[in-house]
């Protein structure tokens, strides 16, 4: 017998192409996420960024965990493009991932190019209204 609602962090377990974006989420193997989210090898998550301004470190941590799997990662920073605070974008190189700040719209269709190229590419991509 179930103790009550369990709820549990957004996750997609797998690699998908993003099919649309807007009204605040995205669609992406037939299903539809309210919020940002994040494209990785281990699947898409869930990702409570609501801005691609002053991002840090600790906003990509699962980005970071798995840097040894992505090659590229593509931030989109919402409605215009936004530049990465330098810290973030030493960390990244350290750890040898080429990342590139874009409008979310862009980051979602490069997205899918590098995805359908099988590339080891991540985004992190901030909803949009």
């Amino acid at each position: 017998m179930s103790s009550g609602l369990h709820i549990r962090a957004a996750h997609y377990p797998g690699r998908a192409p993003i099919d649309a974006y807007g009204n605040g989420g995205f669609r992406f193997a037939d299903m539809s996420h309210r919020g940002s989210i994040l494209c990785l090898p281990s699947g898409i998550h869930g990702w409570t960024a609501t801005s691609g301004q002053g991002l840090t470190d600790a906003d990509l941590e699962k980005v970071i965990a798995e840097a040894a799997e992505i090659d590229i990662l593509l931030v989109g920073t919402g409605v215009e493009l936004l530049p990465l605070p330098r810290p973030l974008r030493e960390r990244l190189r350290e750890l040898k991932v080429a990342v590139e700040p874009m409008s979310t719209g862009s980051a979602v269709r490069t997205y899918n190019v590098l995805l359908a190229e099988d590339r080891a590419v991540a985004a992190a991509l901030v909803a949009v209204e």
